[in-house]
């Protein structure tokens, strides 16, 4: 810096305004390095006289500015280095200012320093460091006071690791994300600019890590996940390691790796995880331990893996019951890897389900009629279906994400699954349902005492006075339609309610559509070598229907969905202006389930997103109020082939057949096949007979395989009628009865009593008030502490509220949270916070205190 410039600056300081009560300023002009000793004595300045010190004049000095002169503005240049205790001058400094024109001292006011000895020295330190403009730079733009030689070791290294903040987890993570020890370009940068020491006490400081060779990455690493390991495992798991972490410092390590967890850079730690369940073997080790064992750990990925593995393997031997794999996958549901691994433990919790049905209803199915047979299948057997349904779509979701290590086991679970689902369920449902309609399918061609399909027109659609909607979903199977009257009945404010009806048989796409069709009578005829139906003598394909609807009721109309839901809002309301039934046609499920029979599942559940949202449009838009909701079939899914039926091939009955699918026949009427049911209908006015297999047998026929539907179990003959009625805010209906219709989170409260906490990891017990059903709606609440300023002094932990179980200790969840490293008062208030995790609700608080006595040091380097 040039004199004349050093000039300017201390005029322009002199000329300052002075702070209250000041008469004077005195400043000091610090020049150890004695850059200035010959321009200080030709200097001469306008407001200030001008004192050199040496190393004979301090009392002289002292004199003068306590005694002689009181009133003048003075600079005093000092060019020595003088101790605290030898310092006669020092009384005059303390109320005096400070002025540096050394390189240093201009860098320390650039980068907003607090100028002192101690940081100075340690300023010098890094002077290679802060040779680069652009590194003071990022030393200034933190913003926090750098008063002290630690706070500036901080700034040094969060600015070599471009972390954000001064902070010991930041510049450590930035560290373990760069690489291992070999390539790791930070470590190296640190060492560059003289900071490796410090950052090494820095990590012993702070993670307990000491090496008795020379420090490296790798092995810091390994140290800091194992400490954080022994916060939520107990030690012995880690027999053999002991050498390797330091459990003292397991909070702030399980912080670092929490926070890291918990970030958007997870992904940053994934291969530092990874590196450290390869180099310490940690998938044989824990592959030795019990699942109770690890089911609290959730730092590692290898432990999901690992518990995943064990719960398949013991599902394949049948040693777990259903509620421990529920229990295992709900404490698993709510930690970091479930989500990498959602569709594994999805997969398993249906099956879980699926055992506990098998455990319920362990002695199969034993009804004596088919209505009470029906009403059990409606009421509560089609669960299975939809079990068996929702462990499919997991299992092929997963083909999609594939991990190896878990492959092989779920599709060795697949093969468990078939067994139970198709050679117990359906073989013993199929068996008693065969059984208690075979007369009444014989003598009527129908279940008595169960509405038909037939009647659906004339029963239902004649009974609305207004307009209504009827979309009619190919395939859609009973248990799906339960699904989607659950969903509306959460996400809509509406009257909803499901109820079933009989497919007329054969249970296909052709005898269906015309069964949903308004007439008084169905018949067939054979046309070059097809049969058609018709009612009331008029054919009843999809061109022909809209003819059909308008001859009942000239205000009707059809469309497909595939059309109507590409259809501008405006192309929607002229074309259903001025109509009373509008029939939807939508065909997601059988259109699939015909060429892509794995994916059959996954079709319904596309239908279900596509039915719900259809009608968001009707009731939103289109100002649509009534609309109902059918199918003309259902269907039989199984992974594997049904069994076959073969002695058709052998049978001389093969050659009457005139037309036939994989669980039906039509045929003249001379047949009489002995391995066949016959199935009365109307067809039979025109000269044809119909025969379907018993139970779930499958006959040889060109088509699909595993997705089939024609014949009579109760998975294709059961159609569902979905009666929706929309309930606009402000109706009376819907006024006098909001509690009913409006859809509420249930809600959890702490069940523990104590509000005192003296542990740095302590347990609290909370309770969900409703039970999820009618509409009071599963919730994902978090829960965490803060101090009074709302800052979050714990770890956050997950509740998935969604029990459904009307007994209250069936409802209660235990939580196990971690203080985070700091020091606490038991004079502050504290508060438990239960915050839905959608953020909708208001957060609600618990008071509480904390009474630790447990003290947390602020770091330092040299200590």
């Amino acid at each position: 810096m040039a004199i004349e410039d050093i000039k300017k600056t201390l005029e322009q300081r002199f000329s300052e305004p002075l702070n209250e009560f000041y008469t004077r300023r005195i400043i000091f002009w610090n020049d150890e390095e004695k850059g200035f000793t010959d321009e200080i004595c030709e200097l001469e300045l306008r407001n200030a006289k001008v004192l050199i010190l040496t190393e004979t004049n301090n009392f002289e000095v002292k004199k003068l500015l306590s005694h002689d002169d009181l009133h003048s503005n003075y600079l005093v240049y000092n060019s020595f280095d003088v101790s605290m205790e030898d310092d006669w001058l020092l009384d005059i400094k303390l109320f005096s200012e400070e002025f540096r024109a050394d390189q240093i001292s201009m860098w320390m006011q650039e980068m907003n320093i607090v100028p002192n000895p101690a940081v100075r020295n340690t300023v010098k330190f890094y002077r290679g460091f802060f040779n680069a403009a652009s590194r003071r730079k990022l030393v200034a733009q933190f913003g926090d006071v750098i008063d002290n030689p630690n706070m500036l070791h901080l700034a040094v290294l969060a600015s070599i690791c471009k972390v954000q903040k001064l902070d010991c987890k930041a510049i450590i993570r930035a560290v373990m994300a760069a690489g291992n020890d070999v390539i790791n370009e930070l470590k190296l940068s640190i060492l560059s600019y003289n900071a490796s020491d410090i950052f090494w006490k820095l990590v012993l400081k702070v993670t307990g890590y000491e090496s008795e060779k020379v420090p490296n990455i790798d092995d810091m690493n390994i140290h800091i996940v194992l400490s954080a390991m022994t916060k939520t495992m107990h030690e012995k798991h880690l027999e053999g390691l002991e050498n390797r972490y330091n459990s003292f410092f397991n909070g702030f390590c399980y912080e670092l790796i929490y926070e890291w967890l918990y970030s958007d850079k997870k992904d940053q730690l994934i291969d530092v995880l990874r590196f450290v369940e390869k180099k310490l073997r940690f998938v044989d080790r824990f592959n030795e331990k019990e699942i109770s064992d690890l089911v609290d750990t959730e730092i590692l990925p290898c432990i999901d893996e690992i518990i995943l593995n064990k719960l398949m393997e013991r599902i394949l031997h049948h040693t777990i019951h259903a509620d421990e794999i529920i229990a295992i996958i709900e404490k698993r549901r709510t930690m970091i890897w479930y989500k990498d691994n959602e569709y594994y433990y999805s997969a398993l919790m249906q099956v879980a389900y699926m055992q506990k049905f098998h455990d319920q209803y362990i002695r199969g199915f034993h009804h004596a009629n088919a209505k009470e047979l029906w009403n059990a299948y409606t009421n509560a057997y089609y669960i299975m279906d939809s079990y068996y349904r929702k462990f499919h779509v997991a299992f092929v979701k997963s083909l999609t994400s594939s991990n190896h290590v878990l492959d092989d086991g779920l599709r060795n679970v697949v093969e468990e699954v078939e067994g139970l689902y198709k050679h117990w369920y359906l073989d013993n449902l199929a068996e008693n349902f065969t059984n208690v309609i075979e007369r009444d399918l014989a003598d009527n061609g129908y279940i008595v005492g169960i509405n038909s399909q037939a009647d659906f027109y004339n029963q239902i659609i004649s009974s609305y006075d207004n307009k209504v909607f009827v979309i009619i979903s190919d395939a859609l199977r009973y248990e799906v339609a339960v699904d989607i009257a659950e969903q509306l009945c959460v996400e809509t404010k509406a009257d909803v309610t499901i109820d079933s009806q009989q497919a007329v048989f054969p249970s296909i796409t052709k005898i269906g559509m015309a069964a949903l069709l308004p007439h008084k009578e169905l018949s067939i005829v054979r046309r070059n070598d097809n049969f058609n139906v018709l009612a009331d003598g008029s054919p009843t394909e999809m061109a022909d229907r809209a003819a059909i609807l308008k001859k009942h009721n000239p205000q009707s109309l059809l469309v497909r969905y595939k059309d109507f839901i590409l259809m501008k809002k405006d192309e929607q309301r002229e074309l259903i202006k001025g109509q009373e039934v509008i029939y939807i046609y939508h065909d997601t499920i059988d259109s699939l389930g015909h060429y892509d029979e794995m994916n059959v599942f996954s079709a319904c559940e596309a239908a279900q997103a596509e039915l719900v949202n259809l009608v968001r449009v009707i009731t939103g838009s289109l100002n649509g109020v009534n609309i109902v909701i059918t199918s003309d079939h259902g269907f039989l899914y199984t992974h594997k082939p049904l069994h076959t039926e073969d002695k058709m091939e052998r049978s001389p009955f093969k050659q009457d057949i005139l037309e036939q699918g994989r669980r039906y026949v039509f045929t003249d009427m001379k047949a009489n096949p002995d391995f066949l049911m016959p199935v009365k209908g109307f067809y039979n006015e025109q000269g044809f007979q119909a025969f379907t297999p018993r139970e779930n047998i499958r006959l040889k026929a060109a088509g699909t395989q595993n997705f089939v539907h024609g014949g009579v179990s109760l998975q294709e003959l059961v159609v569902p009628i979905i009666k929706y009625k929309y309930l606009r805010a402000g109706s009376k209906i819907y006024e006098t009865n909001r509690d009913k219709y409006d859809s509420k989170p249930v809600s959890i409260s702490l069940l523990s009593a104590g509000r005192k906490i003296s542990n740095m990891i302590f347990n609290l017990s909370f309770y969900q008030k409703e039970p999820v059903m009618d509409n009071y709606v599963a919730c994902t609440y978090n829960v965490f502490l803060v101090d009074s300023d709302g800052k979050v002094i714990s770890d956050i932990q997950k509740i998935v509220a969604d029990r459904s179980s009307t007994s209250n200790i069936d409802r209660e969840y235990r939580c196990t949270f971690n203080l985070k490293q700091q020091k606490y008062s038991n004079q502050d208030i504290y508060y438990l916070v239960i915050q839905d995790e959608e953020g909708i609700q208001m957060p609600r608080k618990e008071e509480m205190q904390i009474d630790i006595s447990m003290a947390f040091d602020t770091f330092d380097f040299f200590e």
